[in-house]
């Protein structure tokens, strides 16, 4: 049997269903969603494992106008990801009209030499089907696209038919990763996406884009009989304001984005974890190099 091996990216504006898509195709959560855009803010790399191929997702973060030095890194980010890899998929929901954002990446993806170019119509659930057939009229109107492929990845439609088509453009390898590693992101990486991701539930608009999350210290309890592993997470936001919301009335909301992640961090480690969280004021760190650099961007 032929094995194929090789690397696909996903590109798209924010918020496309991405990282959702990229999970499905894993079948394991790699990435961390959420209805807020720009969630994804790195290159985050998910394996599929299968007797004839290895898939390689790359997840990135939405192409978009930057308005800060943390956008345009971000960009920075999808472009280079862009050349490095076999196959570019643009994601587009079904449940949007094409907008400049989508004309815009198109053009960008055109732009690319010797690429083969997919487009994923993501989110069918949340549409009709005539919606859907029209969005997948308009969007192959956008670039030459090698195959233009409507999905849900929360239903699981098509899924397995993305996949195989994806594999078939895949140059013959053997394989790059060890079977069953289903991602190369870091725990540290991991953990502190998961924090991110809870802590990102049910704020404001303006919230989202000046939290950043940083895992400080990770050390195991040697006299533990469960092996407890202590996890020290810094918060960081932009203004007091945002602090405070991310505390809660005496410190309530900042105890259940502990709960929440905490869930997901000791089924990474296989242990038990202490998570001490702290929120800290980092004021507009999205415009200073210096600071970028220190979250680790």
């Amino acid at each position: 049997m032929t094995h194929r091996s090789g690397f696909a990216c996903f590109a798209g504006r924010p918020n496309a269903g991405k990282s959702t898509l990229t999970n499905a195709l894993v079948g394991s959560k790699v990435a961390i969603t959420s209805a807020r855009p720009q969630t994804t803010r790195h290159a985050i790399r998910g394996i599929v494992h299968r007797p004839d191929a290895q898939l390689v997702l790359v997840d990135t973060p939405g192409l978009h106008r930057p308005r800060t030095l943390l956008g345009q890194r971000l960009n920075d980010v999808v472009l280079t990801t862009l050349a490095e890899v076999d196959v570019v998929a643009m994601c587009v929901p079904a449940d949007e009209k094409i907008g400049p954002g989508d004309r815009f990446i198109a053009e960008k993806l055109s732009a690319l030499r010797r690429k083969t170019l997919f487009a994923v119509v993501t989110k069918t659930d949340k549409a009709t089907p005539d919606q859907i057939g029209a969005q997948l009229l308009a969007v192959s109107r956008l670039a030459d696209f090698t195959e233009v492929v409507p999905v849900s990845a929360v239903a699981g439609d098509q899924v397995q038919l993305l996949a195989d088509l994806l594999v078939a453009q895949l140059p013959e390898g053997p394989e790059l990763y060890p079977g069953g590693q289903l991602t190369d992101e870091p725990e540290r990486v991991m953990i502190a996406e998961f924090v991110r991701e809870a802590a990102l539930e049910g704020v404001r608009d303006e919230l989202p884009h000046s939290l950043a999350v940083v895992v400080e210290e990770m050390e195991a309890r040697p006299d533990h009989p469960r092996g407890l592993i202590d996890v020290r997470v810094e918060v960081y936001v932009e203004r007091p304001s945002q602090k405070a919301i991310i505390l809660g009335a005496g410190g309530s909301r900042l105890k259940r984005i502990g709960t929440e992640s905490r869930r997901q961090i000791e089924t990474l480690l296989g242990s038990p974890v202490f998570l001490d969280l702290h929120v800290r004021v980092a004021k507009d760190w999205q415009q200073d190099p210096k600071q970028l650099r220190r979250l680790g961007f």
